[in-house]
């Protein structure tokens, strides 16, 4: 039995790279399938007759699904098997993928997106978690920075595929480009991916799992929300006053149970507390610079989905370049360094591309985009790493969680609070160019850039030409301020970087051994 063990293992080395293989494909697989439905909108307007309100809940129920599992998913992946949860989250995402494109109502397809969510949330922590278990120590941080660097691309991706989707089939094809990538992964994954699991065999923590969904979840919806109802509205302030009650009681929870399932005493180590910051801070800048970028490219540049996609696959080229190489790096200047000086770059990048006009060509955008991607490159797969490193091997589906977890939160507030920034800038800036309008008229404008287009149209003639140019430069200048308060946030984040991360943030050995770890890895070694 221990020859055949042995034997296993050495199979499991040799074929490491090949796992690698299938778990990027699941993980882009389920990035792809988040940004890709964006494109698809207004399309989903004409076919399904959806509102804004629908429209919102379609992109909505699969974050708020996947957010709020995420820990409890990871969990039970180290409970039971992390190939199993990786298995069962890509059979949920396919069939729901399939019920998407047979939506013939707006409430279908939100149905069908939550339980892409649920999937998603099963198959992204189990990716990270046996990608950790599979590469020993030494090649561990290449393999998360490829890791890392897919998932990035996958973000700005989506857009260009969805586009071209578009152009050529039904919008039904958006999803049903999963089902063939679920298929290739569950059947590769039979022999390439091995599992893996707590060896510590810990009972469930059903009040902490139950607990962190409606925390989480609730943190997220007053996240996304809060652009629409105000940030000071009765709805956001509710929903945030009741995301931190319900957490706080997660944390209480977790620090008395025998077993959590999070232990919050891991971030007291400074590796995982502040690399996972780090995290939130880069995905902040990615998603909240994307939201801006998709409006700019289509609305004020007059681009299709398919042809602002392909404006931004810069930065998806770059990501997928320079992240594998990013462990080269942080070997030869240190993990602190290294992700210190990336979210500096990251700022670098946000400032110049909030230079950018109403007419600026596309050398400028390419540049920061280069730059941005360059920054997120150095920065978000040694911190990944970071994270991965400073629990026990046991607990790798939880970590992964906590790194997922950060990830969504960041993109949803950077999305929010950026584009809040940019809405009451741009309210601000056109004011007085529809202070002659009626007030239907002149509040339809001041509400959103599209809005005033369609304002100018109606208006026509000269003063309908100039209301949209007016209107095109207000909203370029309130982006260059939304971007500006993202390079400051980013700046601040390589800061605190610099002063807190420890120097050896990348011990690739566990900090501690979960229950029985210690005894397997002695009797591996004395076989």
């Amino acid at each position: 039995m221990r020859t055949h063990a042995l034997m296993d293992q050495d199979v499991i080395h040799r074929r490491r790279w090949w796992t690698l293989s299938v778990l990027c494909l699941s993980l882009v697989m389920i990035i792809v399938g988040n940004t890709v439905l964006n494109v698809a909108l207004p399309t989903l307007v004409r076919e399904l007759q959806a509102t804004s309100t629908d429209l919102q809940w379609m992109v909505d129920a699969y974050a708020l699904v996947f957010a709020g599992l995420l820990l409890t998913c990871g969990a039970l992946g180290d409970r039971f098997g992390r190939k199993g949860a990786l298995v069962v989250g890509l059979v949920i995402f396919g069939v729901a993928s399939a019920l998407s494109t047979l939506a013939n109502s707006p409430a279908h397809l939100i149905f069908a997106r939550a339980v892409m969510g649920a999937g998603a949330a099963l198959v992204m922590p189990a990716t990270l978690s046996i990608l950790t278990n599979v590469f020993p120590p030494r090649e561990r941080g290449r393999a998360i920075a490829i890791w890392a660097g897919l998932s990035g691309a996958g973000a700005a991706i989506g857009p260009v595929a969805g586009g071209w989707l578009l152009e050529h089939f039904w919008w039904g094809s958006v999803f049903l480009l999963n089902v063939p990538i679920v298929i290739v992964a569950l059947l590769s994954g039979r022999w390439l991916v091995p599992t893996s699991r707590d060896p510590s065999e810990a009972p469930l923590d059903p009040v902490g799992a139950t607990l962190s969904i409606i925390g989480l979840g609730v943190l997220l919806y007053g996240i996304i929300e809060a652009p629409t109802h105000g940030w000071s509205s009765g709805t956001t302030i509710g929903a945030f006053i009741a995301a931190s009650a319900v957490l706080f009681a997660f944390a209480l929870g977790e620090l008395r149970t025998k077993h959590p399932m999070l232990d919050l005493r891991y971030f007291q180590d400074r590796r995982f507390s502040t690399a996972s910051g780090a995290i939130t801070l880069i995905f902040f800048a990615m998603f909240g610079t994307f939201f801006l970028l998709t409006q700019y490219l289509q609305t004020v540049q007059g681009h299709s989905p398919f042809e602002a996609g392909l404006l931004t696959l810069p930065m998806a080229l770059t990501l997928m370049l320079i992240a594998p190489q990013s462990a080269r790096v942080v070997e030869r200047f240190g993990v602190k360094r290294v992700v210190a000086i990336g979210l500096a770059v990251v700022a670098l990048g946000l400032i110049i591309l909030s230079t950018i006009g109403v007419d600026s060509g596309y050398g400028v955008l390419a540049l920061s985009l280069v730059i941005l991607a360059t920054g997120m490159s150095l920065s978000m797969p040694p911190a990944t790493t970071a994270i991965m490193a400073s629990l026990p091997l046991g607990k790798a589906g939880v970590g992964s969680a906590v790194n997922d977890t950060t990830r969504e939160l960041g993109g949803a507030l950077g999305v929010a609070v950026l584009g809040s920034i940019l809405a009451s800038q741009f309210t601000a800036s056109l004011s007085g160019a529809v202070q002659s309008l009626p007030a239907p008229l002149a509040g339809a404008a001041t509400g959103s850039l599209g809005g005033a287009l369609q304002v100018a149209g109606r208006v026509g003639g000269a003063p309908g030409a100039e209301l949209a140019a007016a209107a095109k430069v207000a909203f370029v200048d309130a982006m260059g301020v939304a971007l500006l308060v993202g390079a400051s946030i980013a700046l601040l984040a390589s800061i605190i970087v610099a002063r807190l991360m420890p120097v050896d943030a990348l011990g690739m050995e566990p900090v501690t051994l979960g229950d029985g770890e210690a005894d397997r890895l002695s009797e591996a070694a004395s076989a």
